[in-house]
């Protein structure tokens, strides 16, 4: 990356994503040729639309018959790379970006679009509170559904777009899969076990996963903060953490007469985190140089127990009913203990420093949905939600003894009903139309708190297939969509900078219970192209415009509740303004001898998207939406083979570095991040292989900035995390 005098300001090079949308579009040239070569058909007979399908194209085609715009990765290419987490899955998926630093897990982010843009599902439902999407292991799921515009039946909830993901369902005939992995990341060692067991019994059929990890983790950040009104300083940050965790989880069928059905799919997880490290500040001022180190020791644990169940039963030969039901329970405990060790100079820049957090979450949800298919054509869906979470928070040694303590409750309720229809052999259509309200209250030591907020949210997809008897087809949907405050944004409780003195650009932080929710109108169009060898084309263009945008700002404080009669900088969200965002999202899978007649049949997969946003409340330049990079691309391969048993493949995830002017006076910068995957996959018996995944093959560090300047005072603070190359082995079973 090239040196800046202003880490907010940088010069980008978007050759590389240029080449990957090149070789995107390769195929689509090629299909063209080929439609329109002259004389090839002499003497030959029309035999008309002949289709050789196999397995591996299941899920291209379930994409192509939904009516609503949906990405389909089924289990083939979920587990193809062997990675370790779903997290590292979900990176490569088209217009897909994963926060944070690699190989450390992060928030799932669709269009480069910020936190709560994305609606995340977990067979339909979605998250309770407390699961991360990174406790999920690639053996547990089935299949991800990507919809880039929402629908009436899974929400609205969805400026960006909804994944959800289904796990996997138990078959009688096959095999357990075992899978033993020890992996080595900066010398530190980590072991994964992986077991799913197919339920052999009758009137049943299930699947139990279990998987027990013991993972060292090593972490390493510095921050240089230039200040014109406290001078110059760093930190160094350095430790090494142990996590150690068992996850279980079932899901269980039974099918009965008549077309009753039920599901159950229970979740036990614990985890169990440490680390030890230190601390080395240093301060160049006008008094003097001053130094202070501490030693630092941090202990946490996360429990859940969650069972959801489905009852689906058909009334008559054209109606359907389905319940569902969710009851679960998860509880956080946190502990860190900062000890100093030594200290020069006339003031401390490190504090001996005590804090504390738990919580319990108790959360439930009911659902009906009634589905029935007219003579017409038409099949109509409708239904209610209701869902409940309540909060039991307590935190100590913040800025006070009480100001983290929280009682909070949220009620849901929402309904809807939409329709899906074929109007003629070129064209198809889904309506839809749903109501939501949400209700938040919280008690605090500033008192009672109440939030709610109600949407109504119109939705129109529709299907054009120019000539039926291809394969050719072009999606529209214009919907309303939106995006609620959470509870943190609400109501969260005081959270310490850290700092004696809090700073600008590392301010305390504090929820505003007086949000609204974001409101958008959505357009995509999106081309598709389905190839006869099992691949595709697609090419989306989308557009939304946002009300109410919400966004943390930065301000001095006196005499805040929680730390009276002092001045602190204080982080806050408000609801800025409105804002605008737009795209094109390219992407494409083929094998390379279908548009290279000598070339080997490598399976590659390829997707570029660019995006581009901004708010019209913050003077430009660069007054885009958070966390939206200009682009993100993934280039892919898989070749087998054929002489020996062996497997090869790998994946390149390039998002560029961008700047974000946030408000008038703060600026963010987020540098490039580029992650190389590779593996290798010996299979030693149709039972059993091997396989030697390196992950982040050529690590670079991962830097952040950012700047306040209000004319008379100006401060940047650049941080660097350091990451580095994960190698690991694995042997798969089935037993």
């Amino acid at each position: 990356m090239q040196n800046k005098t202003d880490p907010c300001v940088s010069p980008r090079s978007h050759t590389l994503p240029w080449a990957l949308g090149a070789l995107a579009l390769v195929p689509w040239c090629v299909s063209a040729q080929n439609t329109n070569m002259p004389g090839g058909s002499a003497g030959l007979t029309d035999l008309g639309q002949v289709e050789v399908r196999s397995n591996r194209s299941n899920d291209t085609e379930m994409r192509r018959e939904s009516s609503a715009s949906k990405i389909i990765i089924g289990r083939e290419e979920i587990q193809k790379q062997g990675d370790a987490n779903l997290g590292e899955v979900l990176k490569r998926l088209p217009g897909v970006t994963v926060q944070g630093v690699p190989g450390r897990g992060g928030a799932i982010r669709m269009r480069g679009l910020g936190g709560g843009y994305t609606q995340i599902l977990l067979d339909g439902e979605r998250l309770p509170p407390g699961f991360s999407i990174d406790s999920l292991l690639p053996e547990q799921v089935e299949r991800i559904e990507i919809l880039r515009a929402p629908t009436a039946e899974t929400g609205a909830r969805a400026i960006a777009g909804t994944i959800n993901i289904v796990l996997r369902e138990g078959q009688r005939a096959n095999p357990d899969d075992l899978k033993i992995t020890r992996s080595q990341e900066h010398g530190q060692p980590s072991t994964l076990l992986n077991w799913v067991h197919n339920l052999q019994f009758k009137p049943m059929t299930g699947t139990l996963t279990l998987s027990v990890t013991d993972q060292y983790r090593p972490d390493e950040n510095s921050s240089v903060v230039s200040s014109s009104l406290m001078g110059d300083s760093t930190r160094l940050t350095e430790s090494l953490g142990r996590r150690q965790a068992l996850h279980a989880n079932a899901r269980l069928q039974w099918r009965g007469e008549q077309g009753k059905t039920l599901t159950l799919t229970p979740f036990v997880i614990y985890s169990d985190f440490g680390s030890s490290g230190q601390i080395q500040a240093n301060r160049l001022a006008g008094n003097g140089a001053q130094s202070d180190s501490a030693q630092t020791l941090n202990q946490s644990r996360f429990a859940m127990a969650r069972l959801n169940g489905q009852w689906a039963q058909r009334l008559s030969a054209d109606d359907r009913l389905e319940v569902r039901f969710g009851l679960g329970q998860s509880e956080f405990d946190y502990r860190m203990d900062q000890i100093v060790t030594s200290s020069i100079g006339a003031s401390p820049l490190l504090t001996n420093n005590t804090q504390f957090q738990n919580f319990v979450d108790r959360s439930g949800s009911l659902n009906g949905k009634w589905t029935r298919a007219m003579d017409n054509g038409h099949q109509l869906v409708s239904g209610l939600e209701l869902e409940g979470v309540r909060r039991l928070e307590e935190a100590g040694g913040l800025l006070d003894d009480s100001a983290g303590d929280l009682s909070a409750r949220t009620l849901r309720w929402a309904a809807y009903a939409q329709d899906e229809f074929k109007i003629n052999r070129h064209w198809s259509a889904h309506t839809g139309l749903r109501y939501e309200t949400i209700a938040t209250e919280a008690t605090d030591l500033t008192g009672l708190k109440t939030n709610t907020s109600s949407v109504w949210t119109p939705l129109l997809h529709a299907l054009w297939k120019p000539d039926p008897a291809k394969r050719d087809q072009v999606r529209m949907s214009l919907t309303r969509s939106y995006r609620t405050p959470t509870l943190h944004n609400l109501m969260a409780r005081p959270v310490s900078s850290g700092e004696v003195n809090s700073r600008p650009t590392r301010p305390d932080r504090i929820g505003n219970p007086d949000l609204r929710p974001e409101l958008a109108t959505g357009i995509d169009v999106a081309f598709e192209r389905y190839l006869s060898g099992g691949g595709l084309l697609s090419a989306n263009i989308f557009r939304r415009e946002i009300s109410d945008l919400i966004r943390y700002t930065v301000s001095e404080q006196v005499g805040p509740v929680w730390a009276p009669n002092q001045t602190r900088w204080v982080s806050s969200p408000i609801n800025i303004g409105d804002a605008s965002t737009q795209g094109l999202e390219l992407e494409a899978k083929f094998r390379l001898n279908q548009a290279f007649e000598k070339a080997l049949p490598i399976d590659v997969r390829s997707n570029v998207s660019f995006f581009s946003s901004r708010v019209k409340q913050v003077p430009g330049p660069n007054n885009r939406l958070d966390q939206q990079p200009d682009m993100t691309a993934n280039l892919g391969g898989d070749y087998r083979i054929r002489q020996i048993p062996l497997t090869l493949g790998g994946n390149l995830n390039w998002n560029p570095d961008y700047d974000t002017r946030r408000t008038e006076q703060q600026m963010f910068y987020q540098g490039v991040k580029r992650v190389v995957d590779v593996y290798g996959l010996w299979r030693i018996s149709p039972a059993s292989a091997v396989r030697l995944t390196v992950s982040n093959l050529q690590p670079r560090d991962y830097i952040t900035a950012s700047t306040f300047d209000n004319g008379t005072f100006r401060e940047t603070a650049r941080n660097t995390d350091r990451n580095w190359r994960n190698v690991q082995l694995r042997l798969e079973m089935k037993i």
